[in-house]
């Protein structure tokens, strides 16, 4: 499957790998027989697609390969169950998959956003010689998401219980697989769209803004993939992960990414983290995290501050970068003031003028 709707300078191609059949969009990099200058793989997040990174990929410098991959159950890939007992694995095999199949040279700039941060850092972990610069942007915590309360990542309850599949908006879920395209419904995809994605003050391009929603809504749902199954559990607030589907996949019982910082100094590649400061999705007191809403009351029972507090996402991402740094890696920390969780939708132009010095350093 090929789209016709991209920007111009877009390509939209589909590839059969030995994971599965993957649509991915590539920009830029080969004239004739000439080699590019170097090679960038931008790694959607949840409820995403390879959509989000065509204004950024346009734009690149000349001479740089662009590809963006749409992950197994989003975008224009072939739908397939996500193992969460394995972590991010899936979707990390499928990336290697890719660059297998599509010859990629060894190393890449790897540019991960929010779950694909999480992704970008599990494809380091075991390949770091395959890798010259790491961008996060926004990413997963390396502890996961929800179920953990500091910086250490110590989860709140053994079983875990507060993360994973079980914890999805009914509404929103159901927007997904009806493909709601309608402004109606606090939970509705366009609703968190406008408000969750972006900082609220952010104004869309009319057109782009629905070729967002459609990557929103090209979102496999179910419990093999968005939002996953779950397991009932006797500790707040109910359900604890179950075995299948993404949000089980990056709950804290089976994704752990704080090995970053264990790679061998001699291979670790330089990281750049960009967030926005306004991010309601990855921060210390996330609105998508069940120990905030319970502190808000508007999940009932909370249990309290010292059992189960707002996941520190941002605190537990900082702690692993700097002892990665402190461990012979380097990192930068990199803030945009007024930006939500998509920084290169929002300021493209700015995130572009942070990433060049990346893929020319």
């Amino acid at each position: 499957m090929t789209r016709d709707d991209t920007l111009a300078g877009i390509q939209s191609r589909t590839v059969d790998t030995d994971c599965l059949e993957t649509h991915y969009l590539e920009a830029g990099g080969r004239s004739g027989t000439d080699e590019a200058d170097g090679t960038v793989v931008f790694v959607h997040g949840n409820v995403s697609s390879s959509r989000f990174f065509e204004d950024v990929m346009v734009d690149l410098p000349a001479g740089y390969r662009a590809v963006a991959p749409d992950l197994r159950g989003y975008g224009d890939s072939e739908t397939k169950p996500v193992d969460a007992t394995n972590g991010l694995g899936d979707f990390e095999a499928d990336l290697r998959a890719l660059f297998s199949e599509l010859d990629l040279p060894d190393p890449v700039t790897l540019v991960g956003w929010s779950n694909g941060g999480g992704v970008a850092m599990r494809y380091t972990i075991d390949n770091p010689e395959a890798v010259d610069s790491l961008v996060l942007v926004n990413p997963l915590s390396p502890y996961g998401f929800g179920g953990t309360k500091d910086e250490a990542g110590t989860p709140c309850f053994g079983d875990y219980a507060g993360s994973g599949g079980g914890l999805g908006n009914d509404e929103f879920v159901a927007g997904l697989a009806e493909r709601d395209r309608s402004e109606g419904g606090e939970a509705s995809p366009r609703k968190i769209l406008r408000t969750f994605y972006v900082d609220p003050t952010h104004e869309f391009d009319e057109e782009r803004e629905e070729s967002y929603l459609t990557g929103m809504l090209d979102t496999a749902t179910g419990d093999e993939n968005y939002p996953g199954d779950a397991t009932p559990s006797e500790n707040w607030p109910g359900a604890a992960p179950g075995e299948s589907g993404v949000n089980n996949a990056i709950s804290p019982k089976y994704c752990s990414l704080e090995a970053i910082a264990d790679i061998d100094p001699e291979e670790k590649p330089p990281v750049t983290w960009i967030r926005g400061d306004s991010d309601q999705i990855v921060s210390n007191e996330s609105l998508f995290d069940v120990g905030t809403l319970g502190r808000m009351g508007e999940v009932p029972g909370w249990p309290g501050e010292d059992v189960f507090p707002p996941q520190p996402m941002v605190d537990q991402t900082r702690a692993v970068l700097e002892t990665y740094a402190d461990s012979g890696g380097e990192f930068e920390e990199v803030v945009f003031r007024n930006t939500g969780h998509a920084p290169h939708v929002e300021v493209p132009g700015d995130f572009l003028a942070r990433l060049e010095p990346v893929l020319q350093g």
